[in-house]
């Protein structure tokens, strides 16, 4: 059985997810908006939460998706 994860990793997995989908226009925001939903349901986070923790943490974010300083 798998770990369960802090949430701590839940915020930045579903950080590195919002950015990611922000990143790919609107078109693909609207599309997979279904996704990002279901993935915070699982996690048992709102995008409140998301919101907050990618304010605070938008760099590391960037650089997990390859958007940061290299």
């Amino acid at each position: 059985m798998a770990r369960a994860r802090s949430r701590e990793e839940k915020l930045f997995g579903a950080a590195v997810l919002r950015r990611s989908l922000e990143l790919r226009g609107d078109e693909h925001r609207t599309a997979l908006q279904p996704v990002y939903d279901g993935v915070l349901r699982d996690l048992g986070l709102s995008d409140d939460e998301v919101s907050a923790y990618l304010a605070e943490h938008r760099a590391r974010v960037d650089e997990a998706i390859g958007r940061g300083k290299a």
